[in-house]
């Protein structure tokens, strides 16, 4: 996936417009998945990876508990786990909407490419953006980029990764259609990347996805071990 030159803005109204938009998210706090890796594969829709042993479950017995282990080997372009499935099924994202997303990752090498899509639905020619959310660890950065509609590359954060480690991820989302959706991110307790007025609801709607995809690089070997997965309408739902 190509990057296109980095835009970036930050102004009065903006930051306003962004308390706006989440103090209009739901007063009453909510987990509305609980996807700990002891309940298996499972908890995803499907996973989209080339063997069904890429992505397993493991626990080192070091504190921790139990983890997803995404392995992409060389010759296949991901390992992934494709959008939230709850005990009544596959979770319906919706337009206007606030969504938080909380998990701890480790990466083998400071290069696992996409390790977060929030992935439009639909073929290429049936949405505007395809990925409008990705966050990416390379060259030893964690990197989270809005992709606006005419594949607009735009970052909106980047800090230091440490491979080898566990960090602490959560990801706020509010959905809009219209280009007033706000974007949040942190790791390890503090915000990194933030982002109003951004388009975060594409044509058909939009799923999440974990793990590592390399775009067209086939060539690349790389590992994400993701835990304690959580969805909910607040940070403190999953942090």
């Amino acid at each position: 996936m190509s990057r296109p030159p980095i835009r970036a803005s930050v102004c009065v109204a903006t930051v306003a417009a962004a308390a706006v938009a989440w103090a209009a998210a739901p007063a009453q706090a909510t987990v509305i998945w609980d996807a700990d890796a002891s309940q298996g594969i499972g908890v995803f829709v499907t996973p989209l990876c080339d063997s069904p042993a890429d992505v397993t479950v493991g626990n080192w017995n070091d504190g921790h508990g139990d983890f997803f282990k995404f392995n992409k080997p060389v010759g296949v372009a991901r390992c992934e786990a494709h959008s939230v499935h709850t005990s009544a099924g596959e979770y319906a994202f919706k337009d206007s909407a606030a969504y938080w997303f909380g998990w701890d990752s480790m990466t083998k090498t400071g290069n696992a490419q996409t390790v977060f899509q929030w992935k439009s639905n639909g073929t290429n020619d049936q949405n505007s953006q395809n990925y409008p959310v990705l966050m990416k660890v390379e060259g030893d950065q964690l990197k989270a980029w809005y992709v606006a509609p005419g594949e607009e590359w735009i970052s909106i954060g980047t800090t230091p990764w440490t491979a080898g480690a566990w960090h602490s991820i959560q990801l706020g989302i509010t959905t809009d259609a219209s280009g007033q959706g706000t974007l949040s991110v942190y790791k390890d307790g503090t915000e990194f990347a933030s982002r109003t007025q951004a388009r975060t609801w594409d044509d058909l709607g939009n799923k999440p996805r974990w793990g590592t995809y390399w775009g067209t690089d086939t060539s690349t070997a790389s590992i994400n071990w993701v835990a304690g997965l959580k969805m909910g309408t607040s940070r403190a739902d999953v942090d």
